[in-house]
């Protein structure tokens, strides 16, 4: 009778652990900030955790393992939004008749600080894949095909959901800004009454 044994080369568990935490302390802030721009507060530090328990298990062997680790972020965020919402539903049911607290909003849609509100409304008319498009190259700063690995989709699909997501933009800050000149080009009438 032959054993197999799992070599240190085919088994991820086997990896050293220094090089996992390599990756960890390389890595980290950028998913901390990635989880902060999508959870609330208080549950970022439990995103960067499950990220990083799942990466010890499973971290792929590439150059550059952030996309990967964006994509699993990724899932566990969604996750954590499923969690929540049927956490809210399952109070709701339990003390049903009671007034209850209104869910935490998504942080990621609560853009303000700073900038222009009219971009925050044109943003906001997007889907959610053309906003996640747009968060992955301009506030984590991917390059094209890593931000398509961390979407979880081809590189053809990133690259429309971006153009339409830029598009999408483009029109909604010209309209408003022809609506702003046309309030602004309108002489001052006074209210008759």
């Amino acid at each position: 009778m032959r054993i197999r044994r799992r070599t240190a080369e085919r088994s991820p568990a086997a990896r050293p652990r220094d090089a996992r935490w390599a990756v960890y302390e390389q890595h980290a802030q950028a998913i901390r900030a990635y989880a902060a721009r999508r959870v609330e507060p208080d549950a970022v530090d439990d995103v960067v955790a499950e990220t990083f328990a799942i990466a010890w298990r499973k971290l792929p062997r590439e150059a550059d393992p952030l996309p990967w680790l964006y994509a699993v972020a990724r899932r566990v965020v969604h996750g954590h939004r499923r969690s929540h919402a049927r956490r809210g539903a399952l109070l709701a049911r339990a003390i049903s008749g009671y007034a209850t607290e209104a869910p935490a909003p998504d942080p990621a849609d609560q853009v303000g600080g700073g900038y222009d509100p009219a971009l925050i409304r044109a943003f906001e008319q997007l889907t959610e894949t053309e906003r996640e498009a747009v968060r992955l190259i301009a506030w984590e700063g991917l390059e094209h095909a890593d931000a398509a690995r961390a979407a979880g989709c081809s590189r053809a699909t990133f690259a429309v959901r971006l153009s339409r997501a830029r598009v999408r933009l483009r029109t909604a800050l010209e309209q408003e800004a022809a609506a702003a000149g046309a309030l602004a080009a309108a002489p001052n009438m006074e209210v008759v009454r």
